[in-house]
């Protein structure tokens, strides 16, 4: 009889596991060659050519495009000046971030620099600004004929008091604690390169716990539980569900248990510049055979009319996700709060191959973007890219790369 129940009990969770994964979408892409060859800046191996947009003199971080009124496309990126006295990757862009536009009038080559169109408020003269420091990840959409341009901004809140929990912090790491979401609205590519816009004098969303057991600026009570926006909110995406009419706002915080891991949430509002009320979800959660959460983030959150559901394209820093290697995961979910892995979870390995064949391996490839057909299906790629550790650079290699994608059937 036992032998009987268990058989029964297997047949019926194959065909529970069976049903469930035939619901999965099975969205499969593989990116074409890229028109780009390997050069060498300095000390730095890179890419550079037509499918490529670098600076010799600045880093190149992010990438988020939009095809504007005047039928070109406009890329919005992360940029900082570089070179041998310069404080480093990792450093700089935390303390000199500024957003940057490139032009094309093609989505997959030939990007442009126009100018950079926000630095930190410091630069005006006010160094009060919650933006005053820097600002980062810009991610740009276009709901109901107007552009909102995405971004995090911080500032520096100065040195701590003696014997305060945060006073043996540096500066760098007293600016990356203090980073909040943002949002830039306008309706033209001329009011944006003529600076017509209003920047915004207070933040769209900001950290509502700030839990950490050591090294931290204004700790919340002790005792208090640290929402998924903990002592930052970083990494914004943004996406319009239809169901009911909701703008969902994706973002990390900052988890320490007792180390650090990004935990990712979404905050929903009934327009594109809020205001949002943060739910207590923990969005994109992917759990390890330890049951704690998959380390990813930088997720591009987008709403397929063809599929009918939402995806999710993140970094996967471990392969815990995919269940393979490092590499680009994709996720789904039927109302944008509850999120599994896709059937076809690897949405792109970690490297790139050439028009000559040549295979490139890279040690960076995040921030994803990606430009889609009316249908919500993806066509181009956008990445933020490194062939290997920017830590050993003090001279650019980092870019941006653009992929064409073709579906694998």
């Amino acid at each position: 009889m036992k032998t009987c129940c268990s058989l029964l009990l297997l047949g019926l969770l194959t065909v529970f596991t069976s049903c469930k994964t035939s619901h999965l979408s099975k969205i499969r892409v593989h990116a074409l060659p890229v028109e780009a060859e390997l050069i060498t800046v300095g000390n730095a191996e890179m890419l550079a050519g037509p499918s490529v947009l670098m600076d010799t003199g600045k880093m190149v971080w992010c990438g988020s495009v939009v095809r504007m009124e005047d039928s070109m496309y406009y890329m919005f990126y992360s940029t900082w000046a570089c070179g041998k006295d310069s404080l480093g990757f990792y450093d700089s862009w935390v303390l000199e971030s500024e957003i940057a536009v490139a032009r094309s009038r093609y989505p997959d080559k030939g990007f442009t620099p126009l100018k950079t169109i926000l630095r930190g408020k410091r630069y005006a003269g006010d160094s009060l600004a919650w933006d005053a420091q820097m600002v980062h990840n810009p991610h740009i959409q276009k709901f109901n004929e107007k552009y909102y341009l995405y971004y995090v901004g911080s500032a520096d809140p100065g040195p701590q008091a003696p014997g305060s929990t945060g006073a043996l912090l540096s500066k760098r790491d007293r600016v990356q604690q203090f980073q909040q979401i943002g949002v830039l609205e306008f309706s033209s590519v001329s009011e944006l390169l003529d600076g017509k816009f209003i920047r915004p004098a207070h933040p769209l969303l900001s950290p509502s716990t700030r839990v950490k057991a050591t090294a931290i600026i204004a700790p919340s009570p002790a005792g208090t539980l640290a929402g998924t926006d903990n002592i930052v909110v970083v990494n914004p995406s943004i996406v319009y569900r239809p169901s009911d009419k909701k703008y969902l706002l994706y973002f990390k915080g900052n988890w320490y248990d007792p180390t650090w891991r990004g935990v990712h949430g979404v905050a929903i509002g009934d327009s594109p510049v809020g205001p949002f009320k943060v739910l207590p979800d923990i969005i994109f959660d992917i759990r390890m055979d330890d049951g704690k959460i998959a380390s990813a983030e930088d997720p591009f959150v987008w709403y397929s009319t063809k599929e009918g559901r939402f995806f999710a394209v993140l970094k996967d820093f471990t392969g815990k996700i995919t269940k393979g290697d490092a590499s680009l995961a994709l996720l789904e979910s039927d109302d944008g709060i509850n999120w599994h892995r896709s059937f076809y979870a690897e949405f792109l390995k970690k490297e790139l191959v050439l028009q000559n064949g040549r295979v490139v391996k890279l040690h960076h490839l995040e921030r994803p973007f990606l430009l889609l057909d009316k249908q919500g299906m993806p066509l181009v790629f956008y990445g933020a890219a490194t062939i290997h550790s920017p830590a050993a650079y003090k001279q650019t290699g980092t870019f941006n790369i653009q992929l064409r994608l073709a579906r694998v059937q």
